[in-house]
């Protein structure tokens, strides 16, 4: 398992997570996205014309998986569970928001500009929106940390 230190920078340094979602049939739906984490919440920058979208809409409930390694040695990651809530307006135009949603939004936006764009200001293209994901479940492995045999 990682300490919560050891999660932070992990999801800090990671681009890409796997969101799982189900249809209304239940049958899953497993996409890739980037991410932000903000040390309590994993802040989702969907298209909201997407599957995944559409599906949290009628049902907010997710999984999402970051990991890393090639080696099995190396292998780590965390999955997050719990539920989706929608934060602004979608899609997102990056217009001014009622507060504390808009001092939230703001922060989380220079985080994901900063690892995605190398900027201090998010763009936006009215096409995407933010999912927030405090989790109510977190899993973690690091495979450094077995005993060697």
């Amino acid at each position: 398992m990682m300490t919560p230190q050891e999660l932070d920078r992990f999801l800090a340094e990671q681009r890409t997570c796997r969101v799982a979602t189900v249809d209304a049939a239940g049958h899953p739906h497993v996409s890739p996205l980037w991410f932000a984490w903000d040390g309590a919440s994993l802040w989702l920058y969907s298209i909201t014309r997407s599957r995944r979208w559409t599906q949290l809409v009628r049902d907010p409930r997710l999984a999402v998986v970051v990991d890393d390694g090639h080696g099995y040695g190396e292998l780590r990651g965390a999955e997050l569970s719990g539920t989706a809530v929608f934060v602004g307006e979608a899609p997102r135009t990056g217009e001014p928001l009622p507060e504390p949603e808009n001092s939230e939004l703001a922060a989380v936006e220079k985080l994901f500009a900063a690892k995605y764009f190398g900027m201090d200001t998010m763009p936006h293209d009215t096409r995407h929106a933010w999912l927030r994901l405090t989790p109510t479940t977190i899993t973690t492995w690091d495979f450094a940390k077995l005993p060697q045999g």
